[in-house]
């Protein structure tokens, strides 16, 4: 216990250095001196268990960018100069310096590195093997998870054709401070990503004492979403049907218990279809009273849909916001579910033909958002239909979890041609599919202290 006082006391120390780990000088001396290596399985699950630093501190700047908002001109120009820029795109000085929005995500991976590095110098033995196994499933599965997230927002779709040349992420695999950080490709990247992956699931318990913690489904569930992204639909496949096999209950939206329509955020957190817990801090600008919902998203759910009432709240001007999250407070989900899960069988069904098994699919999850009784099932007849009604299912089901920005690349990239508008302050801004600037650039200190290359603009 004494040892992890001691790096929960260092950890603002840590964090301030955090943001020069990309630096390429060599450091004169160990960043945090005195500070003890945890040595002990109950030390190593305590860093783990950091649920303000591992679960509630995602970056948010994909759903900053995306279009399942809107602002006004008043909202949007009471923003900060950085969050206006984001929000229309613009080519750089999107971040403050320094920028938490980076350096926090690569100090939640420098717990998980901490861990896989202690961990293979602790001794396993019959009693502990099973507590060994986890813990370092856990972390890989959360280096892995942010690592995604950050691949998510600063890199651009993956393309099989061109993943060996594309720019990556910087893939920082070692508590060392002095060595020198530099842009990994977008192949490089996924392959960590899938391989950390992997590996959890191998290690994993199947039920975890919380959902704060990863398990065997939430790995096999990431890796659905991991290879969804990269558009590699047999292996989405194996792994969103290892997921559900492991875990496929549903809330029913018309009397759940852990719902209560009348509350202002009216779904309970780490509640039945949660199968890994994470969010966003939200941002001041997708705030629901600041963030209006895509007027014509909002208008394509049925009046017997039960979502429409339980994601949206009036804003007794025309306007709605959004209130829908599985976070039970103004956070935004960012973790693995068995909606989501459904949504991705569904889709390989139909891309790989089974028309039937798709709209099995699709039926068992909307059935239990609609009101009792009104639901008529989907009958699919072509692959083209079911696949648009599916993906339009998606974005209603998963708005606001950090996720439609990789829908828009990932599906611009087989000629969908989604396109991105702005309206502020008299002006529209547009930006158009597959444009290299749906990788958001690195914070320009970052590139101005390593060196590394910026993503074109």
């Amino acid at each position: 216990m004494q040892k992890i006082k001691l790096h929960i006391i260092h950890a603002p120390i840590l964090l301030a250095l955090l943001s020069f780990l990309a630096c390429k000088k060599y450091l004169d001396q160990k960043p945090v001196s005195g500070v003890d290596t945890p040595d002990t399985l109950p030390e190593l699950q305590g860093l783990l268990d950091r649920y303000n630093r591992l679960n509630i501190n995602d970056p948010g700047a994909d759903e900053i960018s995306a279009d399942d908002y809107y602002l006004t001109t008043a909202d949007w120009q009471a923003q900060n100069e950085q969050h206006r820029r984001m929000h229309v795109w613009e080519k750089d000085n999107l971040f403050p310096i320094p920028s938490l929005e980076w350096s926090t995500p690569y100090s939640s991976i420098y717990y998980a590195n901490t861990v896989l590095e202690a961990i293979d110098k602790i001794e396993t033995l019959p009693a502990t093997k099973a507590d060994w196994n986890n813990i370092k499933g856990q972390a890989y599965f959360l280096r892995a998870r942010i690592f995604f997230r950050i691949a998510n927002i600063w890199s651009l779709a993956y393309d099989k054709s061109t993943a060996s040349s594309d720019l990556g992420i910087p893939l920082r695999l070692t508590t060392d401070f002095n060595a020198p950080s530099q842009r990994n490709s977008a192949q490089e990247t996924h392959t960590l990503i899938v391989d950390d992956l992997k590996n959890a699931l191998q290690l994993l318990d199947i039920v975890p004492k919380a959902v704060t913690r990863p398990s065997k489904p939430a790995a096999a569930g990431l890796l659905a979403r991991v290879y969804l992204s990269m558009r590699e639909y047999d292996s989405c496949f194996k792994y969103v049907d290892i997921a559900l096999g492991y875990k496929n209950t549903l809330l029913n939206y018309n009397n759940s218990p852990e719902i209560k329509p009348s509350a202002s955020f009216p779904f309970q957190p780490f509640n039945t279809e949660v199968i890994f817990y994470s969010s966003v801090n939200t941002p001041s600008i997708l705030l629901n009273a600041r963030a209006k919902v895509d007027s014509t998203l909002y208008r394509s759910f049925d009046n017997n849909d039960l979502r429409k009432t339980l994601f949206f709240r009036s804003n007794n001007n025309g306007s709605y916001g959004f209130k829908g999250g599985y976070t039970g407070d103004i956070g935004l989900f960012t973790g693995i579910c068995t909606d989501e899960l459904y949504l991705i069988h569904a889709e390989m069904n139909a891309r790989a033909g089974r028309l039937n098994d798709a709209a099995l699919d699709l039926n068992k999850l909307l059935v239990t958002r609609w009101k009792q009784g009104t639901y008529q099932p989907y009958v699919f007849t072509s692959t083209h239909e079911a696949l648009q009604i599916i993906l339009t299912e998606r974005r209603k089901q998963l708005q606001m979890r950090c996720l439609r920005w990789m829908d828009i690349k990932r599906l611009n990239k087989e000629g969908f041609n989604i396109s991105v508008r702005r309206n502020v302050s008299s002006q529209e801004y547009f930006l158009e599919p597959n444009s290299p600037r749906f990788a958001l650039p690195i914070p320009d200190d970052i590139i101005k202290m390593t060196g590394m290359p910026q993503n074109p603009r």
